[in-house]
């Protein structure tokens, strides 16, 4: 099998090494710059330094092959390993593919009106692409180190589910097949604005009673959203929701949970954002998320909180004042 990856940071990476164990696999850089560094030390040095690439992983770059559909038509699956920002341009340059193509980003678009999920971009940007998305609690440094991981095939075709169980499925990487697609994806949304949330509890020190009260009314939040979007309940029960969630929220590896952190030390938002070095997909689309929710008329409080906080309309110890003194209600 061989398998194409567009995109060199640290996830699409990561999959590249694991999927090199039993496949040929062939990641693209959008800068030449990027792809040739990686070429020659055989490393992903900015995103994923300190693992090696396997022989089997050739490198490319948007100079040397421009036409990345040409590429996904010579392999057997394609990947979008981008931020959730490049996923519409993305789609729409493979749109001609007759490969199956899966994207890796979680979150919603936030340059529009409306807030898409990635589902939603793919019907608007590329209709009849078979395509899905791979979701699930992982950090992409243990996934390239081999440790234990599982996670979800989300598509409505079934062949795209299989191409993406054939593909990574493995004795370290286990592949969950769903047809949920809108489940899988509001849950890897949502888990980013909600760590923020919980790395600004734990940053204040507020204590394990306040973290597992955040993660738990959080993952309510995720579900009513979700629901309401059309996902299944008992989704967000499984890898995609509670699973990822729960990763995210406590893991020290979440750049989300890191932004928290450091925005209950006092750092401002561009200062934590800029520390990172990586893209925290929560920052971006906590706007998009809690406009879908006020559109469908769901009580997101949490991840409304989340918003003042990014915006500075809050402070980080009034934003969990603010969530304490509301009124009670039934679980």
């Amino acid at each position: 099998m061989k398998i194409a990856v567009f995109g060199a940071g640290a996830w699409g990476t990561a999959l590249a090494v694991h999927a090199s164990a039993r496949h040929d696999v062939l990641l693209w850089a959008r800068d030449a710059a990027q792809a040739d560094a990686i070429g020659r030390d055989r490393e992903n040095k900015r995103y994923l330094a300190g693992i090696s690439l396997p022989q089997r992983v050739s490198i490319s770059s948007a100079v040397s092959d421009p036409s990345i559909a040409t590429l996904a038509d010579a392999s057997d699956i394609a990947v979008i390993a981008t931020p959730m920002a490049a996923l519409r341009s993305m789609l729409e340059a493979l749109a001609s593919t007759s490969r199956p193509v899966v994207w890796l980003c979680k979150g919603f678009e936030s340059s529009g009106v409306e807030g898409l999920l990635g589902h939603e971009v793919l019907a608007q940007a590329a209709p009849s692409l078979a395509a899905g998305v791979l979701s699930g609690p992982s950090f992409a440094e243990e996934v390239a180190q081999g440790r234990p991981t599982a996670l979800v095939a989300a598509s409505a075709h079934a062949s795209v589910r299989d191409a993406l169980v054939a593909a990574f499925h493995g004795d370290r990487l286990r592949v969950y097949a769903n047809d949920d697609i809108a489940g899988v994806e509001v849950g890897g949304a949502v888990k980013n604005v909600l760590a923020i949330a919980t790395g600004l509890c734990d940053g204040l020190g507020l204590g394990l009673n306040a973290r597992a009260a955040l993660i738990t009314r959080g993952l309510a939040e995720m579900t009513r959203l979700g629901v309401a979007l059309g996902a299944r309940a008992e989704t967000f029960m499984g890898l995609s929701g509670l699973g990822d969630l729960v990763l995210t929220a406590t893991g020290d590896l979440s750049r989300n949970r890191r932004i928290g952190l450091l925005l209950a030390q006092g750092r401002t938002l561009g200062a934590a954002t800029a520390s990172l070095g990586h893209v925290a997909e929560g920052v971006l689309c906590a706007r998009a998320v809690v406009a879908r929710g006020t559109r469908l008329g769901i009580d997101m409080p949490i991840s409304r909180a989340v918003v003042a906080l990014l915006e500075g309309h809050l402070k980080p110890k009034d934003a969990i004042a603010e969530l304490m003194a509301r009124d009670p209600v039934p679980e």
